[in-house]
């Protein structure tokens, strides 16, 4: 794939990585304050539940149009669009009053982020050199995952003192960071630059091959994002469920209840800069997918051990646990993705990874909303975890196959690499990584 040429551009990773936490800030923070404002005038849980869709549908549905956006247009002129448009609407959000009119505005926010997040993604693979991918790939999860823990906060305490129009300005404001990003970022990709011939990857294939990828066509790849959605499917009703075990079914307080939730976010930071070390070791990228596969099983078993504790606090240890499981997962499937998908093709590799845990959270939150009328908060966290433990279990056999076909690939790509001037014609036609 294409890397980089000579060293590590870091001033536009620390950008990109910048601009990706303060957006996701002002993305959490839109959703926050709305979720609040709706809640406490009354509108209902339909509007509630509304804005959440809203706010994840897109990312869904539009991820083919925003991954080949991500790869055909310039980059910078995606991140200056998009933000100054997302800046916009989130304006206009602080003086909507009617829900119908809000659920659309924050419809199009989220339209604006389907853009954004495949756009950033594929950037930072772009910025650095193979061997310093890991640590980039650490800071740009590390940011969004900070954006993810101040959005909400900040919300509540702005709400609180200031009403609901107050945040959605700052909100507004946030956005901007993606427009400074795109006229201050070197790194470029998109537009008159698919043209450009570009570095040939390990395997002495050129870049060029990606105008024929598709996901569908590398099983490792395959068999890594159904896993990931599969379990993220089965487990994901926790995120509607644990704020009734906890308050509830635990008797914890507001403050207690933010500090276990905040656990897991942390161990998510943790995770990700512990991993980031370990993943250098990697060169095999079957045997991160299979490392991969052992973590979301740590995350699954974290999950069914949280019903045994007596008190809420005793979460915080276990939370932190599975996000350290969660962080390093997610630090691996990133970095196979962008070792495998050639440069021009990331845009579409990201978006679409992207759409399938979007779209498996959905599952999962519609899942955990139905279960929660018919019983109880306890038994519904012993299902999830059950149920992510035997997802896992039913796609090692396909992981192992995908792995099997994989190395054996790769075996003969270095035999005909090996052959001299005769096999080096023929490597070519083997599909690229």
């Amino acid at each position: 794939m294409s890397f980089t040429s000579g060293g590590s551009r870091w001033p536009d990773v620390g950008l990109a990585t910048a601009a990706r936490g303060i957006a996701t800030c002002g993305d959490f923070l839109a959703a926050t304050t709305l979720t609040l404002t709706l809640q406490s005038t009354g509108a209902g849980g339909a509007a509630v539940a509304g804005v959440l869709l809203a706010a994840t549908l897109p990312l869904v549905l539009l991820a083919p149009l925003t991954g080949r956006l991500a790869d055909r247009v310039d980059s910078r002129a995606l991140l200056i669009g998009a933000g100054l448009a997302q800046s916009l609407i989130c304006l206009n959000l602080a003086y909507a009053r009617h829900p119908l009119l809000v659920v659309c505005l924050i419809a199009l926010l989220a339209t604006g982020l389907a853009v954004t997040q495949p756009v950033l993604s594929a950037l930072i693979p772009a910025m650095v050199r193979p061997a310093d991918l890991p640590r980039a790939t650490a800071l740009n999860q590390t940011a969004g995952t900070l954006g993810v823990l101040a959005g909400p906060a900040l919300a509540g305490f702005l709400v609180g003192w200031f009403g609901s129009r107050v945040p959605l300005l700052v909100g507004a404001a946030s956005y901007l960071a993606l427009v400074v990003a795109g006229l201050l970022i070197h790194t470029r990709r998109g537009g008159a630059r698919r043209s450009m011939p570009s570095t040939a990857d390990a395997a002495g294939t050129p870049d060029g091959a990606a105008v024929g990828w598709r996901l569908h066509r590398d099983p490792l790849l395959v068999a890594m994002v159904a896993t990931l959605a599969g379990v993220i499917a089965a487990v994901g009703s926790i995120n509607v469920i644990e704020i009734f075990y906890v308050r509830e079914t635990l008797g914890a307080s507001a403050a207690t209840y933010g500090l276990v939730t905040g656990a897991w976010t942390l161990g998510v930071l943790c995770g990700a800069w512990i991993f980031a070390r370990l993943a250098r070791r990697f060169t095999d990228d079957a045997a991160l997918v299979q490392a991969g596969l052992f973590l979301l099983g740590g995350c699954c078993l974290m999950v069914l051990v949280s019903v045994m504790v007596p008190v809420a606090l005793l979460l915080v240890p276990i939370w932190l646990i599975g996000g350290v499981c969660n962080g390093g997962n997610s630090v691996f499937n990133n970095l196979v993705l962008a070792r495998r998908v050639p440069e021009a093709a990331r845009g579409r590799a990201f978006a679409a990874m992207g759409a399938a845990v979007q779209g498996a959270a959905m599952v999962g939150y519609l899942i955990g909303g139905l279960l929660l009328e018919v019983s109880q908060p306890r038994p519904l966290i012993v299902g999830c975890g059950v149920a992510g433990l035997l997802v896992l279990l039913g796609f090692v056999r396909p992981v192992r196959r995908a792995t099997r076909t994989d190395r054996s690939r790769v075996a003969a790509i270095a035999g005909l690499a090996g052959a001299g001037p005769a096999g080096a014609g023929l490597a070519t036609s083997v599909p690229v990584r």
